[in-house]
């Protein structure tokens, strides 16, 4: 996060007021992902991490008429099913790789999914999928909101493809105290313990955020203080809000660990400017000293020459500025940085991403934004929608909403539910695409994956439609090989002289999965 103070948000409504008028669409001639069947559809990744001694949640994501019956074959000592919700709770003491299988039934069918269970000291093993709170509601988030859009990734079916993360950003920060002498939430979030009990309650994990600055971005509590007794003073002008994004004197990564492991937070956001390898270890320590799995995410615009030690301790850094709901650079500010600038960029960090620790250039800026409380449709067409999310994927990027839930319509609940598209986000070898040609407006990105299939992306940044042949070999790809397209969910061909003939649209993306034909 760049920009959080109140005395902006004239200059920050009226800059992102100016990007571009509201896109106007059919939501029904845009969608191209089927319905999933009725039948159970295991969904999500084929691999999970955990500590050993580590509290252990994981919600096995199916698709599906209701009541599903959930059952889990050679499940590890220390875990148990829930065979209503498929909820599997417990905890392992003994390090190893345990293989297990999914099943899935209902009235109309079964399902079943090979899946690892990898007990050692790396978690994070796919990038986090969930909703982060900043892009819709900033600093009027509550603990109500939250705990609404909570409620709304289970009522909608989200949760169901894999969708885990309900993350809290900016604000949220009250007095230091209690047992821990920790920030303790204020008028807003009254009861943090309740709020995580009741999310987990749901089978879904709890994300907070905090800077080891003395004031963070929003202006509130941060982690550090001048003084050993923690004094903070609430800002009140745009001078001491810059004065006080420093580090302080005396820091309390160890009493806030403690008190949001024993609240119950699954995720942490970091946030500072530079992300110095100092205090990134010292809270990857402190985080790791409570034995609760916390995912460790840094924030924002990650010193390129740092990531490889900033890799050792943190499982996610961002890549980048802020994102704004543009596909171009909408204005000139610093901070704002549009979807392609920041999705076509991200080459220099692909051989820093994979299993344990990922690139992330933001969250995703479709559905309902606006930096809270004004909200609107995003900026971007259905087209560049489907570029953005496309490459996310293919970027194994997390992937948080940044939408207000409540207002999903049609399209936008569609776009982030096709599990095949998910799927090459989640896939368990963590490859991070990269670009291997530029077909006149049109980049093509390739990403391994575990299966020994190949995502292939072709974005036309372009302003016209671009159509040519694809030589499947000088992909990399000779041979025979069938082509399915990931968004429609179908198989177009059985290439056997190594060439296709494809034609993208402006700002548009043709993502295929090739597998070999023998």
């Amino acid at each position: 996060m760049i920009t959080r103070l109140p005395w902006f948000k004239t200059l920050l409504f009226g800059c992102l007021g100016a990007v571009a008028s509201v896109p106007a669409f059919s939501a029904v001639a845009d969608i191209r992902t089927p319905r999933p069947p009725p039948t159970p559809r295991i969904n999500g990744p084929t691999i999970f991490g955990v500590r050993p001694g580590s509290p252990f949640l994981y919600t096995i994501p199916v698709t599906g008429e209701r009541p599903i019956n959930y059952a889990v074959d050679n499940l590890p000592a220390g875990l148990s099913v829930d065979s209503a919700t498929g909820r599997v709770t417990g905890s392992i003491t003994k390090p190893g790789e345990y293989q297990v299988v999914f099943r899935a039934s209902n009235k109309l069918g079964k399902a079943e999914k090979k899946f690892r269970i990898v007990v050692g000291e790396k978690i994070a093993l796919t990038p986090p999928l969930g909703w982060n709170s900043w892009n819709s509601w900033a600093g009027s988030v509550d603990q109500d909101k939250v705990m609404r859009s909570a409620r709304v990734l289970i009522s909608s079916g989200l949760a169901n493809h894999g969708w885990t993360y309900v993350n809290i950003d900016d604000t949220w920060q009250g007095e230091r105290g209690g047992p821990h002498f920790a920030i303790l939430g204020n008028e807003k979030f009254p009861d943090m313990k309740k709020l995580c009990d009741d999310i987990h309650a749901l089978g879904l994990k709890i994300g907070i955020y905090s800077s080891p600055w003395v004031t963070t971005y929003a202006g509130y509590r941060g982690g550090s203080s001048d003084t050993p007794d923690g004094a903070w003073t609430r800002i009140e002008s745009y001078t001491e809000y810059k004065a006080n994004h420093r580090l302080g004197k005396y820091t309390f990564e160890q009493n806030d660990a403690k008190q949001w492991a024993e609240w119950g937070f699954d995720y942490l956001k970091y946030d500072w400017n530079p992300n110095d390898i100092a205090h990134t270890k010292a809270m990857a320590e402190a985080l790791r000293a409570t034995g609760r799995d916390i995912v460790f995410s840094l924030s924002n615009t990650a010193p390129f020459d740092d990531v490889a030690e900033l890799a050792k301790y943190a499982n996610a850094w961002r890549t980048t500025g802020d994102i704004v709901d543009a596909w171009t650079p909408p204005t000139p500010e610093p901070w704002q940085n549009s979807v392609s600038e920041i999705g076509f960029n991200q080459d220099k960090w692909v051989p820093y991403g994979g299993p344990g620790h990922w690139n992330d250039p933001d969250m995703l800026v479709v559905g309902w934004v606006g930096w809270g409380p004004k909200l609107h449709p995003t900026n971007l067409t259905p087209a560049q929608q489907y570029s953005h999310i496309s490459l996310w994927a293919m970027l194994a990027s997390p992937l948080l909403i940044g939408a207000d839930l409540e207002r999903l319509d049609e399209f936008t609940l569609n776009l982030l539910t096709n599990d095949e598209v998910l799927a090459i986000n989640q896939d368990a070898l963590g490859h991070t695409a990269h670009r291997v040609a530029t077909i006149g407006s049109v980049d093509v990105y390739r990403k391994q994956l575990e299966d020994g299939g190949v995502a292939i992306g072709f974005f036309n940044r372009g302003e016209t439609t671009q159509s040519f042949p694809v030589q499947f070999e000088r992909l990399g790809l000779p041979g025979p090989r069938h082509v399915r397209d990931v968004w429609r969910q179908r198989d177009l061909a059985t290439v056997t002289d190594g060439q296709l003939e494809i034609s993208v649209p402006a700002h548009d993306v043709l993502l295929y999965k090739i597998t070999s034909a023998q």
